[in-house]
C-alpha cells in the first residue's frame, strides 16, 4: 500500500494512509516497523485511529488472531467516518482500502465518494477469489472433501481443491471461512480494483475479469493491471540487465568468485524446522551441481504471536552441512538481501515459497524460480506460476511431503532450466516494457485515475 501511494503521489495527489493501533504485541515491533516507514515517507501523511476499547481477547480466544483482526477492522468503521468527514469535501478525492479492509468501501459509500481496493496479490488469486463465494454458495460441505479434484475458475487453469487457501477449505458457515468471503466478496463492492500485475504476464486472466460471468449476478467493477507495484520490483525493471556486481549483493563477497547464473537463492523463511526420516531438515539441501553452484539461504520466522528464537542450525541442517558446503553455499539466519540476491549475476535460480511481491522481484530481474509453496495462497500462486500462461517456474516434486531434495533442484535446472531461463527473461523485457512511458501499466493507471476524477466528479453533484 505503501508503494501505491508513493506513485500517486507522484502523479500529484495528496495520500493519508489511515491506521488503526495493533490489536496484539508482538515480539517483531511492529510499531517500530511502522515508525520506519513512516520515516522513510515524509510527504504521505499517516493517520491513526482512536484505539477501539472494545478489542477481543487475542491471548484468551481459541479462534485464529486473523479471524478477530478482520472483525476489529470492521469495528473501526465509525472512527474511519468521523475522521474522513473532518476533511473538507473537496479535498476528499477518493477511498483504497487493502484487500482485507474492504469493510471500510461502506464508509465511501456513505460519504458519496469513490471506493477502490487495492490487491496486493495478482489477477489469477483475484479471479478465483471473485468467483468463490458462487462456488460456495449452498454447498453443504467444505471443499476439504474434494481433495485433489480440479475446480474451474474463469481465466485460471485448473486448481486442485487442496491448493485453496486451508481457511476456504472448511465448511462454507465455519467462521473463519465466512469471514474470509465476506471481506473478499466485498471487493466487487468498490469502484475498481487496482491489481498488482502487468497485463503481459495474466494476460488471459486480466481478459476473463472483465468477463460478466466472473462475478454472476454482479457486475465486476473494472479491474486495472497496474504493476508491479513493489518499488523493488520497479526498480530493478529498470535497472540495467543483471549481469553487473554493482548492487550492494557486493556484500556478500562469497558470490564474487562465482561465473554468471552459478548460484541458487534459497528461500527458506518460515520453513518447518522438523527433520525428515532421513535426519536432514527438508530446508537444507546442498548447492545444485557438485561444486560449480552455490547456494544462498535464509531462515527465520516465527509462527503469528510466538517469540521468535534464535535459529538453531544444528537442529535445522544435517551434521556437518556448513563445513561441507563452505565457500560453495551460505546461510543467513535473519532476512537476506533478497532483492540484492536477484540482481547479481550469479543468481541463476530462485528456489521460493511463491510469495507473489517475490514472483514480480524474480520475473523483474528475470530469475527464473523453483515452486515449494507452504501455505496460505503460495499453492494458488505455484499453479499460475507453472503453467504455461505465465510459465515463469517449475514445481519441485517432495515439497507436499516437506522434503525436496538437492537431486530434484539440480535436475530441474540441468534438464529443464535452460527452456525456463528463456521465457522468464521475455517476461523481464514484458515488464520493463509495462512500466515505461507508453506502457501497458502506465497507460492503465492513467485511464484509472482519469476514471476516477471523473466518477468523483459525479458523485459530487
Amino acid at each position: 500500500m505503501t508503494e501505491l501511494a508513493r506513485v500517486l503521489l507522484r502523479r500529484g495527489l495528496d495520500v493519508t494512509m489511515v491506521l488503526i493501533e495493533r490489536p496484539f504485541g508482538s515480539s517483531d515491533s511492529g510499531a517500530a516497523a511502522t515508525r520506519r516507514v513512516m520515516a522513510a515517507n515524509p510527504a504521505i501523511t499517516f493517520h491513526v485511529l482512536p484505539p477501539d476499547p472494545s478489542s477481543p481477547d487475542f491471548a484468551g480466544s481459541t479462534k485464529l488472531p486473523f479471524f478477530h483482526t478482520l472483525q476489529l477492522l470492521r469495528r473501526y468503521n465509525g472512527e474511519l467516518g468521523r475522521f474522513l468527514r473532518s476533511i473538507p469535501r473537496c479535498r476528499l478525492h477518493s477511498v483504497v482500502t487493502g484487500m482485507f479492509s474492504t469493510y471500510a468501501a461502506e464508509v465511501a459509500v456513505e460519504l458519496g465518494v469513490p471506493a477502490y481496493a487495492f490487491f496486493a496479490s495478482g489477477a489469477g488469486i483475484l479471479a478465483v477469489v471473485a468467483q468463490l463465494p458462487a462456488l460456495l454458495a449452498g454447498r453443504q460441505e467444505g471443499l476439504k472433501v474434494l481433495g485433489d479434484a480440479p475446480l474451474e475458475f474463469l481465466g485460471v487453469p485448473p486448481i486442485p481443491a487442496s491448493h485453496m487457501v486451508k481457511e476456504l477449505l472448511k465448511h462454507p458457515e465455519e467462521d473463519m471461512c465466512n469471514a474470509m468471503v465476506d471481506v473478499l466478496k466485498r471487493i466487487a463492492d468498490t469502484d475498481g480494483v487496482l491489481v498488482n500485475t502487468f497485463e503481459a504476464l495474466e494476460s488471459r486472466t486480466v481478459q476473463a475479469l472483465k468477463d460478466p460471468r466472473c462475478v454472476p449476478a454482479r457486475q465486476c467493477p473494472r479491474c486495472t493491471a497496474s504493476g508491479p507495484w513493489s518499488t523493488t520490483a520497479r526498480r530493478i525493471g529498470r535497472c540495467r540487465p543483471r549481469g553487473g556486481t554493482s548492487t550492494s549483493a557486493c556484500r556478500l563477497g562469497w558470490t564474487r568468485s562465482w561465473s554468471a547464473a552459478s548460484c541458487t537463492s534459497a528461500s527458506a523463511a518460515r520453513a518447518r524446522s522438523r527433520r525428515s526420516s532421513s535426519g536432514r531438515s527438508p530446508s537444507a539441501w546442498r548447492g545444485p551441481g557438485t561444486g560449480s553452484s552455490g547456494s544462498c539461504a535464509r531462515r527465520p520466522p516465527k509462527k503469528f504471536l510466538e517469540q521468535r528464537p534464535k535459529p538453531d542450525l544444528a537442529a535445522l541442517l544435517p551434521a556437518g552441512f556448513l563445513e561441507r558446503t563452505r565457500g560453495r553455499g551460505l546461510v543467513v539466519t535473519s532476512w537476506a538481501p533478497q532483492v540484492a540476491v536477484l540482481c547479481h549475476r550469479s543468481t541463476g535460480a530462485f528456489v521460493m515459497h511463491c510469495g507473489w511481491n517475490s514472483v514480480l522481484e524474480a520475473v523483474a530481474a528475470g530469475v527464473p524460480m523453483l515452486c515449494w509453496p507452504l501455505y496460505s495462497e503460495q499453492m494458488l500462486n505455484k499453479v499460475l506460476m507453472t503453467d504455461l500462461d505465465m510459465g515463469v517456474a517449475w514445481e519441485m516434486e517432495g515439497y507436499a511431503a516437506g522434503r525436496v531434495g538437492a537431486d530434484e533442484v539440480e535436475a530441474k535446472l540441468r534438464l529443464e532450466g535452460r527452456e525456463l531461463r528463456a521465457r522468464v527473461a521475455a517476461r523481464r523485457e514484458e515488464a520493463v516494457a509495462a512500466l515505461e512511458d507508453g506502457g501497458t501499466s502506465q497507460v492503465a493507471l492513467a485511464r484509472f485515475l482519469a476514471d476516477a476524477e471523473k466518477l468523483r466528479g459525479q458523485l459530487g453533484d
